[in-house]
């Protein structure tokens, strides 16, 4: 009953999609009102019927459905009710499904919000959004159901079907619950929970703002209005995809074992891609609006942003490149191919149309280097440049060697580490400096003023991490860099809250409090920028001053490293957990100073399922602001009572990442929601209308 419901509730979706986009596009030019408020019912429509679907999905996990043949593969009977709940996103069907899910309700909340107040670009928005919902929907419909049954037909023979075939039988209950798969242990973490549905958040949401902007190329409505209606959209999509990115590195840090958190993997590469383009575009909107410059460049950004996260997603799912991230390859590599390549075809050549016409001429010409558009532009070029040279590394060489050379080039972390750093370098310099620029003319006097307090504060900070982590003189310099774009956010957010406690008399918290309330987007701009550059000091820090090493110890022995020592002090074999999972645990103390600090728990875990044994190598971290100290058992080698080998990392600042994204995500909510200012021009523009509806 479940896996009925579940597919004819998604191929209602299907249809109404297909005629949502249909009645929209049709309604449109015909100007037929009754065609586009069918057409807004009917997008509307899909998110309920996505939700029954996700619903009867849902059930038959947690209830042990295991004819299914997707709750079979990604679960059994020791499964938690947590993680069989976490399954839903656990394989390609069903994360293809959550997928179609999350899109639904973007498209429902952005229908709801902006029928009324754009109402020339609305069905063009639901026409492209339509269309992609019912490409999704397709490949779970056709290629990749998670609502397939198992049948045993009258020859003995197992075939899988939605509905009961004729003759068939499904098989013993029992015998189903034995074979089941389980869960993949390398999903069973908090960071891996988390990270896919953030993950699809930041790729499905970028939908709206394409949308928006394609409405504006079909329409000839080429203001900043696309841009205003979707910035929050925007902002929603950036950070759920920076904070997907972030837990993905914490899943990495606390599940791979190899002691870092990025590895240039070509699947994280295929997520940091929209994520490049995306906050550039942010960035660059702010000149359109401010100046009515960049109208193409902008066009050029979003529709390479959703490009991007077409290819990410057709790179993870189609078997292109293998990795430890990536999904199995399947079917659906050829149609999210041809998808790809229709969507940035389509709105290039819109693009071009329009460009062409001359209808994206800027109001205004740039007047000087260091004027703040410019530094904005600049800042948007390196983030190009950036983007076309992990594109390259991760899948251009690779490709284009295998289609023309006959073999396969892959470039691996060093090439990201010679081509990336200057590029990264770049962008810091420009976040300290653009903020303080003016727009139109800026003086490279007036510029090197505005620099010298946050420079301060910046040598500052470069001083106390200094004594934190003793470094090399360029490394102290890039340190500088860094901390300077953050110590800008902080010394305009002082200055601004210091004239308002010196003209009007409040206290300090009052001050900042209504300065933000007064500009949010500014200043959760600054809470952005402070948080990249704590972010920034941690990478930096974790990268370039790991310390490792790897030692056999018997019971009582010790090993040193950076400072500490780690001594092993027993080993507990076969612990079972109450998911049915088997731990060898090794007992470690953790002295620094002559003193004990900690005792961790490296250990191996051991997942039994119908093939046999899945192991997971599980490390153990004692985290100070100062660094990590990462203990690691080596899975190739033995552990008993008598003696483990441990690797063992000091991982410098490394939680400065952490707590930087936590931060990140505070500033873009400052950011996203309205400020005063924006408050009460609304407010004012909407009096004429409420006037005119009391004399009516």
């Amino acid at each position: 009953m479940l896996a009925e419901l579940g597919f004819i509730a998604t191929f209602l979706a299907f249809l109404a999609a297909l005629y949502a986009a249909g009645m929209a596009f049709y309604g449109v030019r015909r100007r037929d009102d009754r065609l586009l408020l069918s057409a807004r019912n009917a997008a509307l429509a899909t998110f309920p019927l996505m939700s029954v679907s996700l619903g009867a999905l849902l059930i038959a996990l947690v209830t042990q459905q295991y004819q299914i043949a997707y709750v079979w593969n990604v679960t059994d009977p020791n499964t938690p009710t947590f993680f069989r709940i976490t399954a839903l996103w656990g394989a390609q069907a069903g994360s293809l499904l959550f997928w179609s899910g999350i899109m639904s309700a973007f498209a429902f909340g952005t229908i709801a919000l902006n029928w009324h107040g754009q109402r020339r670009l609305m069905p063009y928005v639901i026409t492209y959004i339509m269309l992609t919902l019912a490409f999704f929907l397709g490949l779970s419909l056709f290629l990749e159901n998670p609502f397939e049954r198992y049948w045993i037909m009258p020859d003995n023979s197992v075939v899988k079907s939605v509905f009961a075939l004729s003759g068939a039988v499904p098989p013993a209950a029992a015998r189903l619950a034995e074979t089941s798969h389980g869960l993949n242990p390398l999903l069973r973490h908090f960071g891996m929970i988390v990270h896919p549905p953030l993950l699809y958040m930041g790729f499905v949401g970028f939908i709206i703002p394409f949308a928006f902007a394609m409405a504006a190329l079909a329409s000839g409505d080429l203001s900043t209005g696309w841009i205003k209606a979707t910035r929050r959209w925007t902002l929603l999509a950036w950070v759920s995809l920076s904070l997907g990115l972030v837990l993905g590195g914490r899943w990495a840090y606390d599940v791979l074992g190899w002691g870092g958190w990025w590895g240039w993997d070509p699947v994280e590469n295929a997520a940091f891609l929209p994520w490049l383009l995306g906050t550039a575009f942010l960035h660059s909107v702010m000149i359109q609006e401010k100046r009515g410059m960049l109208k193409v460049w902008n066009m050029f950004l979003m529709l390479g942003t959703f490009s991007a996260v077409i290819f990410g997603t057709f790179a993870t799912r189609s078997g292109l490149v293998d990795s430890v991230h990536s999904f199995a390859r399947s079917g659906i590599g050829f149609p999210l191919f041809f998808f790809w390549f229709s969507v940035t075809a389509v709105s290039v050549g819109m693009l071009l149309w329009r460009w062409r016409r001359g209808e994206l001429r800027d109001d205004r010409r740039f007047n000087g280097l260091l004027s703040r558009e410019s530094l904005f532009v600049l800042n948007n070029i390196v983030f190009v440049m950036l983007f076309i040279a992990i594109f390259w590394g991760s899948f251009g060489a690779p490709i284009v060697s295998e289609l023309f050379l006959g073999t396969n080039i892959t470039l691996g972390k060093d090439y990201f580490l010679q081509v990336t750093p200057p590029l990264f370098l770049a962008l810091f310099i420009l976040m300290g400096v653009a903020p303080l620029s003016a727009w139109g003319v800026t003086s490279l006097l007036r510029l090197g003023k505005a620099l010298i307090v946050p420079a301060l504060l910046a040598a500052a900070m470069v001083a106390l991490l200094a004594l934190m982590q003793p470094a090399e003189p360029l490394v102290l310099l890039i340190y500088g860099v860094i901390a300077l774009s953050g110590t800008v956010a902080l010394w305009e957010t002082y200055r601004g809250a210091a004239a308002r406690h010196k003209t009007l008399g409040e206290n300090w918290a009052t001050a900042v409090t209504a300065l933000v309330a007064r500009n949010r987007r500014r200043y959760g701009g600054y809470l952005i920028h402070l948080s990249i550059a704590i972010v920034g000091i941690g990478a930096l820090g974790s990268e370039l001053y790991q310390q490792e090493t790897q030692r056999t110890l018997a019971v009582g022995q010790s090993l040193a490293l950076g400072g500490y020592t780690m001594r092993y002090d027993g080993f507990l074999g076969g612990q079972i957990a109450d998911d049915g999972r088997v731990m060898d645990i090794a007992q470690v103390t953790v002295i620094r100073d002559g003193r004990e600090i900690a005792h961790l728990r490296p250990r191996r875990d051991f997942y039994p399922n119908a093939e046999g044994m899945n192991t997971m190598t599980i490390p153990a971290a004692h985290s100070t602001a100062e660094n990590d100290f990462y203990v690691l058992l080596v899975d190739w080698e033995a552990i008993s009572a008598s003696s483990a080998t441990f690797k063992v990392f000091i991982n410098p600042l490394i939680n400065l990442i952490w707590w930087g994204s936590l931060l990140l995500v505070f500033g873009t909510l400052v950011g996203m929601y309205p400020d005063e200012k924006h408050a009460l021009a609304t407010a004012v523009a909407a009096q004429p209308s409420r006037l005119a509806g009391v004399k009516a």
